[in-house]
């Protein structure tokens, strides 16, 4: 885009939020708020006549709700949108079909005192238009968006007593785009397949929603991690978004733990606590992914999983929403290998076949 400005049309019903959305957004060098709509309708004819970068679009609007006009839109003109989401649990379901229909990212929307809210989500808001401004959009196949599955329950090895230095993990860490990325590579993945942690920046009140959705889709069991718990085969472990999500051992046991502390590379969770917490703690019987995202994040500890004897991967530039995460975790060589979203489940488990049992762990 060089040195030309983000030119971003806001979609909101409500005319305080445009006000402060404008005022956020052209506060930046970078980009400009070329127009604000009210509705769906309006904001249709705006796009044939600014021609916008990027749209940030509400959910619940009049004449026509957010998801509809966002699934015409990524049917008929696909282009990069950042959703405007309250939190709420309803919120949270109808965010995750707006990912999957497309949306670049979501920003939570404060229940009360939005002014104010909106203003202190100002950095969020705009790191992740830029991220959408940069974001690969493909159109959309919504007959396959949401299938879910008849039985969620996922079938449990019988393991205990019998865990031992050799036992598996698979460790997951993504960003912008990465809630549709992590539902690619678990739903490919079978309900007897290594304990898994999940680290994906998210705001704390869609984690659990986030979880329960890939719960219905997938064979193994996922649910929000929870602090002291074990690590099970057959299951996933989403990391809360209130706390960063650590891997420890009890005795013959991967445990998970949950941290309050500060955020890292601005994010908590953050994904190389995760990634050098296995590193520490399973080393070569940890398997690393890092995923699409925006930033840095997870980079350091890739590498340090792999200098840890931890075989990792990371997506490719092709197949990411945005080439940020993985791109850094490339550059600084903490990638053993470089694959597209679409390969990286059946890999993973072609690698977990070869060395089951075997550990380089010192």
């Amino acid at each position: 885009m060089g040195s030309q400005k983000i030119r971003v049309l806001v979609i909101d019903d409500s005319a305080l939020i445009r006000s402060v959305m404008k005022e956020i957004i052209d506060r930046e060098n970078d980009m400009e708020c070329v127009g604000a709509a009210p509705d769906p309708v309006v904001a249709r004819e705006m796009i044939k006549s600014l021609n916008p970068d990027v749209l940030t679009l509400d959910v619940e609007m009049p004449k026509m709700d957010g998801i509809d006009f966002l699934e015409r839109l990524m049917r008929l003109r696909p282009m990069p949108v950042v959703m405007v989401s309250t939190l709420t649990e309803r919120g949270s379901d109808i965010t995750f079909r707006a990912l999957a229909l497309g949306a670049v990212d979501f920003v939570s929307k404060p229940k009360m005192d939005i002014a104010r809210g909106m203003s202190e989500y100002a950095i969020e808001i705009t790191d992740k238009i830029r991220a959408a401004a940069q974001a690969h959009v493909r159109k959309i196949s919504t007959a396959s968006v949401i299938q879910e599955k008849f039985s969620a329950d996922a079938i449990l090895p019988s393991v205990a007593g019998r865990f031992s230095t050799t036992e598996k993990l698979i460790i997951i860490g993504a960003s912008t785009g990465g809630t549709e990325a992590i539902k690619e590579v678990l739903t490919k993945l079978p309900a007897d397949v290594p304990g898994i942690l999940v680290t994906q920046h998210m705001p704390e009140n869609f984690t659990k929603s986030f979880a329960d959705r890939l719960n219905s889709l997938c064979k193994i069991s996922v649910k929000e991690a929870e602090h002291n718990e074990r690590i099970l085969p057959g299951h996933a472990y989403i990391a809360p978004g209130h706390s960063h999500l650590l891997l420890k051992r009890s005795g013959a046991n991967y445990m998970a733990e949950l941290n309050q502390g500060t955020p890292v590379n601005r994010h908590r969770p953050s994904v190389d606590v995760l990634f050098r917490s296995a590193a520490n703690v399973a080393g070569a019987n940890a398997f690393g992914i890092i995923l699409t995202g925006m930033g840095k994040d997870g980079a350091q500890g890739l590498l340090e999983m792999k200098q840890a004897g931890a075989h990792t991967i990371a997506q490719d530039e092709a197949s990411c929403v945005v080439f940020g995460m993985p791109k850094e975790a490339i550059a600084v060589g903490g990638a053993c290998e470089v694959l597209p979203l679409q390969n990286i489940a059946r890999r993973t488990l072609e690698y977990l076949a070869l060395h089951n049992g075997k550990s380089n762990r010192v």
